[in-house]
């Protein structure tokens, strides 16, 4: 749309236009002064286009500066044609120009190489970093993804609704970030750690499927994957559902967002099943990387003849690798640092290209175990097998899916041409607090236990699973759900086990366990998140490059100053003393 700034965009310039006379704006990117002419190159959102004159006034301009300028469109000679540029066949010679927001400051970086500089300053000039294309083409790649996800939900008859954001403070499980009151002295509101609560009323509500492109806020620390203060989760719930219908609407979005907007192999529709339990076993993760492609196998039984103080009273488990050119010192500083982590033992066995068994712990084993350990594992000239002991504990397990993780990095076996798509399901409902002597609940307390009240009534609280699910990608949590528990009379029961009587219950969550006394329909969902998505689909390590105006990762925000002190008469409007 034409105004008295510019007729047209910078890289809609193309050779059509020669011989017409246009007015264009943007900023200036370079300004390079040849003696006889001065060449400026131009940018706006869409692209670059080479400004020319004779005009020597002009290389004084200031890059980054925007102006607006009108001039004639003219065909470049052939020698002269730049094939890197859209615009590239054509230049603009400068009839007039005006300034029109100059630089007063020196730049703190070059826009072109500010991914270079440090995170700290990027942040604190952020609107400037967001001027480099390659980090401005994220934020507009958010917006194409976060649209077609918008079209996908829609497709499939959901509704999009707004919930609050000023609410009640809720044990959800992280911090959370409250809001004083000032209407009502020594009060709070809080900001949602999820939809959670909402979304479940509006079920209750008689809504048949919600979604929401949904802010959520926690007060816990981040880390590359997750952000600090507020992140986005597509949140979605459908009423009289089962988890199957879930993982339907779950797998089209995973795979439809991956397949149009990733540059990989994206895992086939049904993605793999995997139970909690088996997860922690083969994996020690229930966010499993399945681009590695070997498995930690339980050798114990295996090793139950053997008397070695090494294998007594442990847990043995192992994990095969089809080769290895690392040296001794490498096995050994891999062996300490984990024997530091807390494994008994660390140790190897690989086989030479006679076919004989050498290696840290080779002489540890009978020559029937070597042979049993032969079969279990096919082994073959080249391959090495890695063999950690610890005490049988979930924390062994996660130590073994640590060690899966190092071997295939450091060993360069990850597939990174993929995206390998899992479903965790079949999650503990319950775990023993050892501290208080007490069953806690391991995820979300509104699940639905499998088997529903007769599990509750029949089963040890330790053998109950929970209708829980997690996506997980690439290692990585992606998002999590269930089938809720809507039934008060299977709700009281599940919080009694845990301890808490239904005082607590409706104390805690009041306007939920009201709506269940009015109807509830069963319903189920999940929230994957957005953010993580798109630090996917862009390869990036850091997941604030996603985000617009992301806070540091220390949790603060230079740009804006924040946190920080607010004046004393609103300290006194909502009540509060700043205590040491």
């Amino acid at each position: 749309m034409a105004n008295r700034y510019r007729d047209v965009h910078c890289a809609e310039v193309t050779s059509e236009y020669v011989g017409k006379e246009l007015r264009l704006a943007g900023w200036v990117q370079d300004v390079r002064n040849l003696g006889s002419l001065v060449f400026i190159t131009l940018r706006d959102e869409t692209g670059l286009v080479q400004l020319i004159t004779d005009d020597v006034k002009y290389s004084k301009l200031n890059r980054e500066s925007t102006i607006t300028m009108t001039g004639l469109v003219k065909k470049r000679t052939d020698d002269m044609i730049n094939k890197n540029m859209k615009t590239g066949e054509i230049e603009v010679e400068i009839k007039t120009l005006e300034v029109l927001g100059d630089v007063y400051k020196t730049l703190p970086f070059e826009i072109k190489s500010s991914k270079t500089s440090s995170e700290e300053t990027r942040l604190k000039y952020r609107y400037l970093d967001l001027r480099n294309k390659e980090v401005h083409d994220g934020i507009v790649f958010r917006t194409n993804v976060l649209d077609f996800i918008r079209a996908t939900m829609k497709d499939m008859k959901f509704t999009e609704i707004q919930t609050p954001i000023l609410t009640a403070s809720s044990p959800e499980g992280a911090r959370d970030f409250i809001v004083p009151s000032r209407k009502f002295k020594g009060k709070f509101y809080a900001l949602p750690q999820a939809p959670q609560i909402f979304k479940q009323l509006l079920m209750c509500s008689g809504f048949d499927r919600y979604f929401q492109i949904a802010p959520c806020f926690r007060d816990e620390d981040p880390r590359s994957d997750r952000l600090y203060g507020d992140f986005y989760q597509l949140d979605f719930e459908m009423s009289f559902a089962t988890q199957e219908d879930v993982f339907e609407v779950g797998q089209r979005v995973f795979y439809d967002v991956f397949k149009k907007f990733g540059n990989k192999e994206v895992s086939p529709v049904p993605f793999r099943r995997i139970p909690f339990k088996e997860a922690m076993e083969k994996y020690g993760s229930d966010k499993p990387d399945l681009r590695i492609p070997f498995v930690i196998e339980n050798i114990t039984s295996l090793l139950e003849k053997n008397e070695s103080v090494v294998f007594k009273d442990k847990e043995v488990k192992a994990m095969k690798v089809e080769s290895s050119d690392k040296s001794n010192s490498w096995y050994k500083k891999l062996e300490e640092e984990y024997k530091g982590l807390g494994a008994s033992s660390l140790g190897f066995i690989k086989v030479n290209e006679n076919e004989e068994i050498a290696g840290s712990m080779y002489k540890l084993f009978s020559e029937e175990e070597i042979n049993s350990l032969k079969e279990k594992f096919d082994l073959k000239a080249g391959n090495v097998l890695f063999i950690v002991c610890g005490q049988k504990s979930e924390k062994f397990d996660k130590l073994c899916g640590n060690l899966r993780l190092r071997i295939a990095n450091e060993l360069n076996l990850v597939d990174k041409s993929r995206y390998e798509f899992c479903i965790i399901c079949d999650f503990p409902f319950y775990e023993w607090n050892e501290e208080d002597n007490k069953w806690d609940f391991t995820h979300n307390p509104f699940s639905m236990p499998n088997g529903g009240m007769d599990s509750l009534l029949n089963m040890n609280p330790g053998d109950i699973v929970a209708c829980q699910y997690d996506f997980v990608c690439n290692g990585l949590e992606m998002a999590s759900g269930g089938e809720r528990n809507y039934n008060p009379t299977i709700l009281k029961k599940a919080f009694e086990i845990a301890g808490y009587d239904e005082k607590v219950v409706e104390s805690k969550f009041p306007s939920l366990y009201q709506a269940f006394q009015f109807g509830a329909p069963p319903h189920a969902g999940m929230a994957p998140g957005i953010d993580r998505m798109l630090m996917l689909l862009k390869d990036e390590d850091n997941i604030r490059e996603m985000v617009a105006f992301p806070m540091a990762a220390n949790g603060s925000d230079a740009l804006m100053g924040c946190p920080n002190e607010v004046f004393e008469q609103q300290l006194r409007e909502t009540h509060i003393k700043i205590r040491d």
